[in-house]
């Protein structure tokens, strides 16, 4: 096994703004950025990882990444994976650099991306796809890879162990299936906001002319043109698909409550980011209305960790649980997330509007369907057809599914080329 050597973090910026890709009532004109993290080894692997961002502010990520970087070095990757529950507690929660987090914010989004660093060269040392790496493991290893601290009031490590257990029969069957048909997925790509209305009813066309039935749409800025992209997209895709909306924390909550009956008729399967991510019980409030006319929250690409997303389901105040790949401690702390959800019966359908997001979240998705869900009723992966010409193994979506990786790693790693070409220097 490799031993962590060095590092690099750099700042890579796309101009998406130039036409309104990414654009929301909240971020009119997101520039979708990352901080990207290679980690060097002394056998001549590399791990790669990155966390998302919109551009400016991608600078105080990379801060923290070069602040949190150097106590990976020297570690072996198998003192790392040996014991990676609690390792990962210890690195999570850096010694004075906690204070700045903890948990939350920039500190953590540091953490996701050495962690999916080390997640990605684990699966390169191993010659195995990040979801093929954690379907091997046991369900004794795999609660290994979790720290429970603050959990046990709604998920022991017990209770974790006899999912996964119950899970673990038709795991070969459902690789089997998952390597045949893929993973649902369902796109974001026809409904920016700042897109014209002409521009959303073809791209809402093309989308089902490719066999989706999930077309999300943003909303939240002007109600009577809300009504309008609303009834373009449900005009093109009849009443047996699927349609969602995506508010991105713009509203009060009494004020999403109104604004989302107005747009009921339409019949949204969930509003997304309603409110504040940190109002708990404002999530709460709104889906207790809301469920009455069809639609839950959905909610998660800004809830700060694993703790909150505790708190969320125990509130009965998400109906679908959007785990991000990079927003939270990377892959074990998503885990956790993930094994929650499943005790609570919330399907886990992740966030991945953004750069590698969508290379990310396919690997977890996968894991819950062949590991803790053991099923994908109800579960779809964001589709977002943006950048994905910049990787190396780019995700591959067909047939209105995503079809499972093959290559080793967390399909995260750029191209020199294009980490040349959108390197951001102030």
């Amino acid at each position: 096994m490799p031993t962590i050597t060095g590092w690099t973090c750099r700042d890579i910026r796309f101009p998406t703004s130039k036409h309104a890709d990414g654009s929301d009532a909240m971020n009119p004109d997101p520039d979708y950025s990352a901080a990207y993290v290679v980690l060097e080894t002394d056998r001549g692997i590399q791990g790669h990882g990155l966390t998302f961002t919109l551009g400016k502010g991608t600078e105080l990520c990379v801060a923290a990444v070069n602040a949190l970087a150097p106590n990976l070095i020297g570690k072996k990757l198998e003192d790392i994976t040996a014991h990676m529950g609690a390792w990962w507690q210890r690195f999570a929660n850096p010694d004075q650099l906690r204070w700045v987090g903890p948990e939350k914010g920039v500190l953590h989004l540091a953490v996701a991306a050495l962690v999916n660093a080390v997640w990605d060269l684990w699966g390169k040392a191993e010659q195995k796809p990040v979801w093929r790496l954690v379907a091997d493991l046991t369900p004794e290893q795999f609660v290994d890879l979790i720290d429970f601290r603050y959990l046990t009031d709604a998920l022991t490590k017990d209770e974790a162990l006899a999912i996964l257990k119950a899970q673990a029969p038709g795991k070969a069957e459902r690789i089997a299936e998952l390597e045949r048909v893929g993973f649902p997925a369902y796109t974001t790509s026809a409904g920016w906001l700042g897109y014209p209305e002409e521009k959303v009813r073809r791209l809402t066309r093309e989308a089902v002319a490719q066999g989706l039935s999930y077309i999300k749409i943003k909303v939240g800025r002007d109600l009577a043109d809300d009504k309008k992209r609303c009834a373009i997209v449900r005009e093109e895709i009849g009443p047996d698909r699927y349609l969602m909306i995506d508010a991105n924390q713009i509203w009060d909550v009494g004020q999403a409550i109104a604004w989302v009956k107005e747009l009921a008729p339409w019949k949204p399967l969930w509003i997304e980011e309603p409110t504040s991510p940190d109002d708990i019980l404002g999530h709460a409030a709104i889906d207790r209305v809301l469920r009455r006319y069809g639609t839950r929250v959905a909610t998660g690409e800004h809830v700060h960790n694993r703790v909150m997303f505790k708190q969320y389901l125990q509130a009965t105040a998400m109906g679908f649980c959007q785990i991000d790949a990079a927003r939270v401690g990377g892959v074990n702390e998503n885990l956790a997330i993930i094994l929650m959800a499943a005790k609570f019966g919330v399907p886990v359908c992740p966030h991945a509007g953004g750069v590698g997001l969508c290379e990310y979240v396919q690997h977890l998705s996968m894991i819950d369907y062949l590991c803790i869900a053991g099923t994908r009723e109800g579960r779809v992966i964001e589709y977002v057809d943006h950048l994905h010409e910049h990787f190396v193994d780019p995700c591959v979506v067909r047939g209105a599914a995503y079809l499972p990786p093959t290559a080793p790693g967390f399909s995260i790693t750029m191209k020199p080329a294009s980490l040349d070409r959108y390197r951001f220097t102030a």
